[in-house]
């Protein structure tokens, strides 16, 4: 896979992130340690609520635009 378009949540009914990575796994322990400071460390946004694998990461930066608007 090329890109994966995925949603975070900080709790039920809480904030969401959306964000597109090239590697998931990786990310999510980013994410879910708080290695890179930033929106999802600063809410506690690390539980992964949805995720869309795409062969290309045009597609998967398309997807999460249209998320977003």
């Amino acid at each position: 896979m090329a890109g994966t378009v995925y949603m975070l949540a900080s709790q039920k009914n809480g904030t969401l992130y959306v964000g597109v990575t090239s590697d998931l796994a990786p990310r999510m322990f980013e994410h879910k340690n708080h290695i890179v400071s930033g929106f999802t460390s600063k809410y506690g946004v690390h539980r992964l609520v949805w995720s869309e694998e795409y062969f290309d990461i045009g597609g998967a930066i398309a997807c999460e635009k249209e998320i977003k608007k």
